[in-house]
């Protein structure tokens, strides 16, 4: 079922406000502080039939509402996807970007201190580096024990994991988010594979499906285009 071009903006809003936020989003916020020419009832109505669709949900009772993996891949394929790439801040990249296993080391930090996510680099199937790692365990929903736990073992497995997964995956830029995801279905990841120097390596940034997407795939793809470049 197709939601409407209402429902698609109040969707689309909440995940930008719970992206920044990582708090639930009520129908009277989202009408007050984007002055929309609805009532609080009829928007409230608007994000019943959503939760009705699958896109969001109420962690509480009294609580607003929070985006589904559903609703992000809605998201990313509508709204992220086809959006002109955010590079005005990205300029530190191109101060530490080197075409050496060094080089992409400095990078992956880089991109991990821009996203504030987890940043892998697998330069072969099993030469894998990591950083950011610190960047996971500060994200509000990952601060409850028992998810500090999955997030740990993910990270203890996440070489073995991106051996399984390295061959299968396609070329070029990729957004994998919750039950899609390999690292875990409370996770998201945006990767990139390319052949450089005669083999193949896989860059990916790691984070909650809370993640910043238009962030992310524009740090992937501003990197794409810098490995491309050489």
């Amino acid at each position: 079922m197709e939601i409407s071009k209402r429902q698609e903006f109040i969707l689309n809003t909440l995940i930008k406000e719970h992206i920044k936020t990582a708090q639930p989003i009520s129908s009277g916020f989202l009408v007050e502080k984007y002055k929309l020419d609805i009532s609080s009832a009829t928007a409230r109505n608007e994000m019943s039939e959503l939760e009705e669709l699958g896109y969001i949900y109420q962690p509480h009772t009294s609580a607003g509402r929070i985006p589904t993996a559903k609703a992000y891949n809605y998201y990313v394929q509508t709204s992220v996807l086809n959006k002109k790439p955010i590079t005005n801040s990205f300029k530190i990249l191109d101060q530490v970007f080197s075409d050496s296993e060094d080089g992409f080391k400095k990078t992956a930090k880089a991109i991990a201190e821009i996203s504030k996510n987890a940043v892998f680099w697998a330069f072969h199937k099993n030469d894998l580096y990591y950083t950011g790692i610190s960047n996971l365990f500060l994200q509000p929903e990952f601060r409850q024990s028992n998810v500090v736990c999955d997030v740990s073992i993910i990270i203890d497995r996440m070489e073995e994991i991106i051996a399984d997964i390295f061959d299968d995956l396609n070329f070029g830029e990729d957004i994998f988010i919750g039950e899609k995801n390999p690292f875990g279905n409370f996770l998201s990841s945006v990767l990139l594979k390319y052949n450089y120097k005669n083999h193949s390596a896989v860059v990916g940034i790691l984070g909650p499906l809370r993640m910043d997407y238009d962030k992310n795939l524009s740090l992937i793809r501003f990197l794409k285009n810098k490995i491309e470049s050489k």
